[in-house]
C-alpha cells in the first residue's frame, strides 16, 4: 500500500472501533478490500493500541506498525494461522449449552502457552464471525443509519414584485428504526444543501447515526458504482466531522432505500397538500409552516402500531444516537502545494504564500528529494498546512497579504536579520540623511504589502550617501518625492547625471494668463522634465 494510504488505514480503524458496520460495509465505505480490510484490524487488535493513539501516530509510524519486517509478520501469521485452524471449531462449540468465549479461550492458551491474549483471541475471533457473516433481510437497528434524499416533485417561492414562482427544492431524513422523519426546503441539491440537510437533521434528532445513506447524486456521490462508488469529498469531510460515514445505496436498487422513498410519498400527501394553497415569499417562511406540519406528522399515531413516530424515537432509538459534536461543520476546502526554498507555501486561490517550519524544506535536501508536497485545508478563517497526515503550520488566513510568515518558522539567521532590520530602524536611519530621505522611505515602505519587500530598496537609497554625501541625496530625494519618482533607480540616476541642482520649473500658470490651446502648461513641462531623467 502506497504511503498516501495511510489516512485510509486510520479511517478503517475509526470505522471497525467506534461504529457496528461490518467489514463489508467498511470495505465499500473506505474502497478497501475486504481481506485488506480484515487484515488491518487484526493488526490493530493485536497491537495492543487505542485508536486515539492510532490516530495521532504520523504516516512513518503508521506504515511501520501495519507493514512491518517479514521476520515479524512471519511469527504473527503462525501464530494466527494456528488460531485460524481453530475457527470452525470455535463456532461449532459456542452454540453448545454453557459454553462461553471465556472457557474456550482458557483452552486454547493451554493449547498454546504463546498464544493471543484473552482480549486480541476475542477480537480476532469476532473479526473472522464479521467477514464469515451473510445477511439475506436488512434489519434496522437502532441509531445505525439515516435516509437520507431530495424529493421529486417542488415546492414554489414566489417574487413579491412580479408573482414569479421559483422552486424550491425539499430535503427528507428518516430513521428507518423508528421512522421519525425530517423534512427542510433548500435553494438547489448542490453538495452545501445535502450537507445542511443532513446537519440539520442530526441536531433535530440529537444526535447522530453510526452512517448515512444517500442516494448516488452527484452532490453526494461523484462516481456511482455497485462496489466501489466515489463519495464527493466535501460530503465525506462532514461525516468525519460528525463520526459518520456515508455509505450510498446502490444504483437502480430502490429497495436500498425503500423507507425513504414511503417518506417522500407521505410528505408528499401530509406536508404538500397541507400547504398547497399557501404563497411562501422566503426559505425562512417556508421551513417555518414546513416545520408546523412535520411535528403534526410525527406526532400522528400509526395504523398498526398505535404508537407515533416521535414516541416509538423517545423510546427505542434516541438514546441509541451517537452524541453531536461541540460545533456545526465548517466547510474546508483543500489543495496541495510544494514547500519552496524561503519555506512557504502557495494557497492558490489567493495567490499568496504560508510559512512552514524550515526544517522540512531542508528534509527534502537530506533525502535528495526534488519536492516535498503539503495539503492546505483552508476556511474562511483559517489555513492549516498537513505534512503526512500531521499538522505543521496553521495561519489565520490573509488573501491581502502576500507572504504570511511565522518567525518562529524561520532559521535563526533569519531571525536575526529581521531583529536588526525592521521599519522603525530603517526610517530612523533614513532620519540621519535627511528628511526628504525619510520621507521618500517611509513612502516606499507604506507602499509594499509586506514591510520586508522594501528594506533591500531602502537600505540601498540610504547607502548611495557613501559615494554622493549626505546633502545631494537629500536634495536627490526631495526632486524624487516632486516628480513622484520613489524609487532606488531613480534616486541613483538623479545623483550619477548631478541633476538634484536642477530648479524646479516655475509656475507658468497664475490668474493673470489667460487659457489658450497653444499654451503647453505645467504639466508638459513636468512630463518633459521626467523624460530628461529617464
Amino acid at each position: 500500500m502506497k504511503r498516501t494510504d495511510m489516512k485510509k488505514i486510520k479511517e478503517i480503524i475509526r470505522l471497525g472501533t467506534t461504529t457496528d458496520l461490518s467489514l463489508r460495509q467498511i470495505s465499500g465505505a473506505t474502497k478497501t478490500s475486504r481481506p485488506k480490510v480484515t487484515k488491518f484490524l487484526t493488526v490493530f487488535n493485536t497491537s495492543g493500541l487505542t485508536y486515539d493513539e492510532i490516530k495521532d501516530l504520523n504516516e512513518d509510524d503508521v506504515y511501520s506498525l501495519f507493514f512491518e519486517s517479514q521476520e515479524n509478520k512471519k511469527n504473527n501469521n503462525e501464530r494466527y494461522a494456528l488460531l485460524a485452524a481453530k475457527f470452525d471449531y470455535l463456532l461449532k462449540e459456542l452454540k453448545r449449552p454453557h459454553v462461553t468465549i471465556q472457557k474456550l479461550w482458557e483452552e486454547y492458551i493451554e493449547e498454546y502457552p504463546d498464544g493471543y491474549s484473552r482480549s486480541q483471541f476475542c477480537e480476532i475471533f469476532k473479526t473472522w464471525r464479521k467477514s464469515d457473516e451473510l445477511t439475506m433481510h436488512i434489519e434496522h437497528k437502532s441509531g445505525d443509519k439515516m435516509f437520507v434524499d431530495f424529493t421529486g416533485k417542488k415546492l414554489y417561492l414566489t417574487d413579491k414584485k412580479t408573482g414569479e414562482k421559483k422552486d424550491a427544492e425539499t430535503f427528507v431524513a428518516i430513521l428507518p428504526a423508528s421512522q421519525y422523519t425530517y423534512v427542510c426546503a433548500t435553494e438547489n441539491q448542490k453538495t452545501i444543501n445535502w450537507i445542511r440537510g443532513s446537519e440539520e437533521a442530526f441536531w433535530y434528532f440529537g444526535g447522530t447515526t453510526r452512517a448515512i445513506t444517500p442516494d448516488c447524486y452527484k452532490s453526494a456521490v461523484t462516481r456511482p458504482d455497485r462496489y466501489d462508488p466515489a463519495i464527493n469529498p466535501e460530503y465525506s469531510h462532514f461525516s468525519a466531522h460528525y463520526n459518520t460515514v456515508i455509505l450510498p445505496a446502490r444504483p437502480m436498487h430502490p429497495k436500498d432505500k425503500a423507507l425513504v422513498e414511503n417518506a417522500v410519498k407521505i410528505v408528499y400527501a401530509w406536508i404538500y397538500a397541507s400547504l398547497r394553497d399557501r404563497v411562501f415569499y422566503t426559505l425562512t417562511e417556508l421551513n417555518r409552516a414546513i416545520l408546523i406540519e412535520l411535528e403534526k406528522y410525527n406526532a400522528k399515531k400509526m395504523q398498526l402500531t398505535k404508537v407515533s413516530r416521535f414516541e416509538l424515537f423517545d423510546r427505542t432509538e434516541k438514546n441509541c444516537l451517537n452524541p453531536l459534536p461541540i460545533s456545526l461543520y465548517e466547510h474546508k476546502q483543500c489543495s496541495k502545494a510544494t514547500i519552496q526554498s524561503n519555506y512557504h507555501v502557495l494557497l492558490t486561490e489567493d495567490k499568496c504564500y504560508y510559512s512552514v517550519p524550515y526544517q522540512y524544506y531542508n528534509e527534502s535536501i537530506l533525502n535528495n528529494k526534488k519536492k516535498i508536497k503539503t495539503e492546505l485545508y483552508y476556511t474562511h478563517d483559517t489555513v492549516e498546512i498537513y505534512f503526512k497526515n500531521e499538522r505543521i503550520a496553521v495561519h489565520k488566513r490573509n488573501p491581502s497579504q502576500k507572504y504570511n510568515t511565522n518567525p518562529v518558522h524561520m532559521p535563526e539567521k533569519h531571525q536575526k536579520y529581521l531583529e536588526r532590520w525592521n521599519p522603525e530602524k530603517i526610517i530612523a536611519l533614513a532620519k540621519t540623511k535627511g528628511i526628504y530621505v525619510a520621507e521618500l522611505v517611509d513612502k516606499i515602505i507604506c507602499k509594499h504589502t509586506h514591510p520586508e519587500q522594501s528594506y533591500n530598496t531602502c537600505k540601498g537609497i540610504i547607502f548611495l550617501s557613501r559615494n554622493y554625501g549626505v546633502d545631494r541625496l537629500n536634495k536627490a530625494c526631495k526632486k524624487a518625492l516632486y516628480l513622484g519618482f520613489c524609487s532606488y533607480g531613480a534616486i541613483r540616476e538623479i545623483l550619477s547625471n548631478n541633476r538634484e541642482e536642477l530648479d524646479e520649473e516655475p509656475d507658468l500658470f497664475s490668474n493673470n494668463i489667460p487659457e489658450h490651446s497653444n499654451l503647453r502648461g505645467k504639466q508638459y513641462f513636468k512630463e518633459r522634465l521626467k523624460e530628461l531623467l529617464q
